[in-house]
C-alpha cells in the first residue's frame, strides 16, 4: 500500500527542531510522496529547497489568502520563475480566506485572480484554499480558470455534498485532511461519500489539523494514513483501494511519474 500527502507545509517553524526526522517518520509509514505547499513573501522558495533535496518531496508555490497584502511586483517575478522549475508541480495555495480577514478581501481577490491568470499562462495545476469564501470563490473560478481547461485541487475541503458535486463539475480534485475524522463533520462525511474514486486526495495539512486520535497536536504527514483509513470507512471501501486511488489521482493531476515520488 501506498499514500502521499498531497498537502504540507514542511517549511513551518513547528518542525524546526526535527523537521527530517519527520520526514523519514512519513516514508517508514509507507508515504511515498510529499507535497510541500508554498511560503509566504518574500521567501516563497522554502518548499521548493526541501523539494531539491529530498526526491521523493515536490514543492508549490504561490501567495495564501492571509499573505496577499504582501504580494508585490518582485513577487510576480519570482513567482513566474519558480513555475518553471522542475519540481514545482502547481500554483498553491491560493484563494480567499474571509473567516479570518488577515488580509483585506479586495486584495484577497485581485492577488487571487493574478495567480489564475499566472498559472493559466504556465500551464501549472491549482491548489485552492476557500474558507467561508465559497461563492466568491466558486465565481472567480468560474470567470478566470475555468474556460482554461486546467486541473487544480480544493485543498482541505471544508464543504458539503452540493459544494463537492459543484467543484467536481468544474473539474476539480477534491482534497480531504484530518477534520474528515472528526465526530461531528457530518457535512464533510456526506461530502465525502459523493466525490467520486477518481477525483479524490488524501493530505494533512501537517503541522495543522492532526486526525483522532492526535487531534489537539502538531500534525505530520506520516498520518495521513488515518484520514485515508477515514475516508475509505466513510465510503464503504477497503484502505488499499482508497490508497492506490489517492496515490493515482495525484500522479494523474500533477504529471508526476511513478518513479521518485
Amino acid at each position: 500500500m501506498s499514500l502521499i500527502d498531497s498537502h504540507c507545509h514542511l517549511d513551518d517553524k513547528q518542525y524546526r527542531r526535527d523537521r527530517e526526522a519527520v520526514i523519514r517518520r512519513a516514508f517508514d509509514a509507507g508515504v511515498q510522496g510529499l507535497l510541500a505547499v508554498g511560503s509566504p513573501p518574500p521567501d516563497l522558495e522554502a518548499g521548493v529547497r526541501l523539494a531539491e533535496e529530498w526526491p521523493q518531496i515536490h514543492a508549490t508555490v504561490g501567495v495564501h489568502p492571509h499573505d496577499a497584502a504582501k504580494a508585490s511586483e518582485d513577487t510576480w517575478r519570482r513567482l513566474r520563475e519558480l513555475l518553471a522549475h522542475p519540481k514545482v508541480l502547481a500554483l498553491g495555495e491560493i484563494g480567499l480566506d474571509y473567516h479570518h480577514d488577515f488580509s483585506p478581501r479586495p486584495a484577497q481577490r485581485e492577488v487571487f485572480t493574478r495567480q489564475l491568470r499566472l498559472a493559466r499562462d504556465a500551464g501549472k495545476p491549482i491548489v485552492v484554499h476557500t474558507r467561508e469564501a465559497w461563492p466568491a470563490t466558486l465565481a472567480l473560478l468560474k470567470e478566470h480558470w475555468i474556460p482554461a481547461g486546467l486541473p487544480g485541487v480544493m485543498h482541505c475541503f471544508s464543504g458539503g455534498p452540493v459544494e463537492a458535486i459543484q467543484v467536481v463539475e468544474m473539474g476539480f480534485y477534491v482534497s480531504f485532511a484530518g477534520v474528515l475524522t472528526y465526530p461531528k463533520a457530518v457535512n464533510l462525511h456526506q461530502a465525502a461519500r459523493r466525490v467520486p474514486l477518481e477525483r479524490l486526495l488524501v493530505e494533512t495539512d501537517a503541522p495543522y489539523l492532526a486526525p483522532e486520535p492526535h487531534r489537539g497536536h502538531r500534525n505530520e504527514p506520516a498520518w495521513v494514513v488515518l484520514t485515508a483509513r477515514r475516508l475509505a470507512e466513510l465510503r464503504g471501501q477497503s484502505l488499499e483501494q482508497v490508497a492506490a486511488a489517492t496515490t493515482e489521482n495525484y500522479r494523474r493531476l500533477f504529471g508526476v511519474p511513478q518513479a521518485g515520488g
